[in-house]
């Protein structure tokens, strides 16, 4: 069975930091394209990463430019979200995504994934 499994997330402080992870079981990152999103209750889903493992090369949105990266270990079929310096306003449920093949990921359209986390939260609160 192909799995994507996250861990990472939890209780922060404002200014704080947390590594979400994803793990691939079943198929491999290496050949895919990797997004980020995260919803919060009553909003709506926010693309905010994706890397393309072509070349990996890496995009955010303006939300979280300059305080997440996006990385992967191709050996250990994983992929990290590194996020600092977060906010109240990043508190949501957030998942890995992937899918086969290289094209613009910038967007919140989501047909295209085959592959998804199970979701974590984050809350940022003092």
């Amino acid at each position: 069975q192909s799995q994507f499994v996250e861990s990472g997330g939890g209780l922060v402080q404002p200014g704080g930091s947390l590594r979400f992870s994803c793990v691939a079981s079943g198929f491999t990152l290496d050949g895919d394209t990797i997004g980020w999103f995260r919803q919060a209750p009553g909003k709506e889903r926010e693309w905010i990463s994706c890397l393309i493992t072509y070349d990996d090369s890496t995009y955010y949105g303006v939300t979280v430019k300059g305080r997440f990266t996006i990385s992967r270990d191709n050996a250990k079929n994983t992929v990290y979200l590194q996020m600092s310096s977060l906010k109240p306003e990043d508190t949501a449920v957030y998942y890995c995504a992937a899918y086969p093949g290289f094209s613009y990921c910038t967007t919140n359209v989501v047909a295209e994934y085959e592959y998804w986390g199970q979701g974590t939260q984050v809350t940022v609160s003092s």
